[in-house]
């Protein structure tokens, strides 16, 4: 058995965003939210379900895959493969902007129900060592949280390096899912929660009709084509770089510490040897 890269953009929509198997998505939330008891989402509806792009190489035509659970609450998934510029703002803007949608000019604010954001990285973010991190908006000397509207959740993957038998908790089970899906050839022998199970099932490639198979293809060289253009241009940038520091007589040495390169590769830069 083969399975799908879950971190591809057709992928994670059709995995979190099926309208048919809502029990995924309800166990991921339960899972990363580490709700217990009373708290635990029963039920969830979710606000964009899974489309197939239009026509092929298109973009999927959902951002990220959101839902509201039966108190009212707003949970945003999202996946980012790469950093984008101004992530920061970027997540604020797009949970604010939930958060204030819910009522009308007029309405009471206490109709008010609160939003999480949750964001699976493939990319090292935060400074801490965990994998898994919490945010929220607390006093800066007491640490007491007040506006307890807007929670964060992050999982940044390059942080996670446990394998399948050290796996303790459910949410380290969805993590390694999330990872390393694709590299696998059979379910891990610990899956034993419904949700993920079904996740698996999903991620299965004997399940994908062609179509759907045919818009993963495409959303995979899309994102590689995309990763392509932004190494692209941060080679040229450090080499017009490396250039000026060239030309101001700074010497090779401090030119490769300060663009973190080797000094025979600054040499090559200034030298104009081709970059394979």
């Amino acid at each position: 058995m083969r399975f799908v890269d879950v971190k591809n953009d057709v992928a994670f929509r059709k995995i979190f965003g099926n309208e048919k198997k809502k029990v995924i998505l309800i166990s991921f939330l339960n899972a990363v939210l580490e709700l217990e008891g009373q708290s635990r989402i029963k039920e969830v509806n979710l606000l964009n379900p899974f489309q197939l792009p239009r026509i092929a190489g298109e973009k999927s035509s959902i951002i990220d895959v959101k839902a509201t659970d039966h108190k009212g609450a707003t949970f945003i998934v999202e996946m980012q493969v790469a950093e984008p510029a101004g992530f920061d703002k970027r997540v604020l803007y797009y949970t604010s902007k939930d958060y204030s949608g819910q009522i009308h000019i007029g309405e009471e604010y206490p109709n008010l129900r609160p939003v999480f954001f949750i964001g699976i990285l493939d990319f090292k973010y935060f400074s801490g060592q965990s994998y898994l991190s919490s945010h929220l908006i607390v006093d800066e000397q007491t640490g007491e949280c007040v506006f307890k509207d807007m929670k964060f959740r992050f999982i940044e993957l390059p942080k996670f390096r446990k394998r399948a038998h050290e796996l303790d908790h459910i949410i380290d089970k969805w993590t390694y899912f999330i990872k390393n899906a694709d590299a696998l050839e059979v379910m891990p022998d610990n899956t034993d929660d419904e949700g993920l199970q079904e996740a698996y099932e999903e991620a299965a490639q004997h399940n994908w009709t062609r179509e759907e198979y045919d818009a993963y293809i495409y959303a995979g060289i899309r994102e590689q084509d995309e990763k392509g253009r932004v190494e692209l241009a941060e080679r040229k940038r450090i080499e017009r770089v490396v250039r000026q520091l060239h030309q101001n007589k700074v010497p090779l040495s401090i030119i490769a510490i300060s663009v973190e390169l080797t000094e025979k590769e600054v040499n090559d830069i200034i030298n104009g040897v081709a970059n394979e």
